[in-house]
């Protein structure tokens, strides 16, 4: 029995160590073909700016070499795609301007001022198919914020693609100054306090549910339930789940809160209460009495206080306001949409920045 355990311990201790090595291959294949293709494009640009009339010229190129690519190593080089290879060399191109020689590292030359122009190849972590998508995003602050969560949360294309189309970066930026802005650019999201964590609106579309007030509160939360990893996902990162209908009593009388989730980064409990139609502030006070409970009676020590978020499909800002304490920081009300926000919505929320 005791040599049973052993070859087990043994044989799952050598399929993860296999599978990290699979994991690194994959990565650094990925890697590869992704600077490969980075260096084609630099290619591309370097003879086409040789070209007397570049735009016809490029053309010519790029089916030329498209031709001869196809024949010598098969599918992967059509125009379109090294259109993709320029593109992503034109967007990930990073230039610095170095002082090169000093007038004391020359002897009989009073004064000598030069400047050389280096390209510095970028560091890539994604697959190809990540940064086809990431380089059609035209603002750089934009594009640079999904590409750092992306590495980040190991998203898929598919789920990059779904981040992308809710506007996650806008929604993010709504809340924050300028220079907030700017570290979502740089670093991502970082989650340092309970307002980092929430967005405004919430967008729910992978329930299939109707915008109209057609579903009961019931009938969203066991939705959400059924769905639960894609709502994890819009709930953004450290979120892991705890429980559903949590009762919780105390002189007789029951309550139960909806939704119970944990955030590993922040290290507290995060109550959701779903909401049907317009926010009342009895609802805030509600969830205050929730988060008064889970701060005295539920969290351990070590633990920051818990976050309270009351999810309606429409909210005055003015009954937030006055309901809740100046220096709130535990109780937060959000907005939640059915359907993807369309052009218009996303141009209001982007001017609204």
């Amino acid at each position: 029995m005791l040599e049973n355990l052993q070859n087990n311990a043994l044989f799952s201790q050598v399929v993860d160590l296999l599978q990290q090595s699979k994991q690194q291959v994959v990565r650094a294949v990925n890697q590869t073909m992704v600077y490969t293709y980075y260096e084609i494009g630099r290619m591309i640009v370097e003879e086409e700016q040789n070209g007397k009339d570049r735009a016809e010229y490029g053309k010519q190129l790029l089916k030329g070499l498209s031709k001869e690519l196809n024949h010598e190593f098969g599918k992967g080089f059509s125009v379109d795609n090294l259109q993709n290879m320029r593109k992503l060399f034109s967007v990930y191109s990073i230039y610095e301007t170095v002082s090169s020689i000093s007038e004391n590292e020359i002897p009989h030359v009073e004064s000598v001022t030069s400047q050389i122009t280096e390209i510095v190849s970028p560091i890539f972590k994604l697959t190809w198919s990540h940064y086809i998508f990431l380089i059609r995003i035209d603002d750089s602050n934009e594009r640079s914020f999904y590409e750092i969560e992306t590495a980040k949360n190991s998203w898929s294309v598919r789920e990059l693609k779904r981040q992308y189309d809710t506007a996650l970066y806008t929604r993010l930026s709504l809340s924050r100054d300028k220079e907030g802005i700017l570290k979502l650019a740089q670093q991502g999201q970082i989650i340092e306090k309970p307002k980092d964590i929430i967005k405004d609106p919430y967008i729910l579309e992978f329930l299939g549910l109707p915008e109209l007030n057609q579903y009961s509160e019931n009938e969203l939360e066991e939705e959400i339930i059924n769905k639960l990893e894609h709502f994890l996902l819009e709930l953004g990162n450290g979120f892991t789940f705890v429980a559903r209908q949590k009762r919780i009593s105390f002189d007789d009388k029951h309550f139960r809160i909806d939704l119970v989730f944990y955030n590993r980064i922040l290290k507290c409990f995060v109550l959701i209460d779903l909401k049907i139609g317009e926010l009342k502030h009895q609802d805030l006070g509600q969830m205050q009495m929730y988060v008064n409970y889970y701060d005295r009676e539920m969290r351990l020590e070590e633990e920051n206080k818990t976050i309270g978020l009351v999810l309606c499909q429409n909210k005055s800002d003015l009954v937030v306001e006055y309901t809740l304490p100046e220096n709130n920081e535990q109780i937060f009300a959000s907005k939640y949409k059915m359907v993807l926000p369309s052009k218009e919505e996303l141009i209001h929320l982007i001017e609204q920045i």
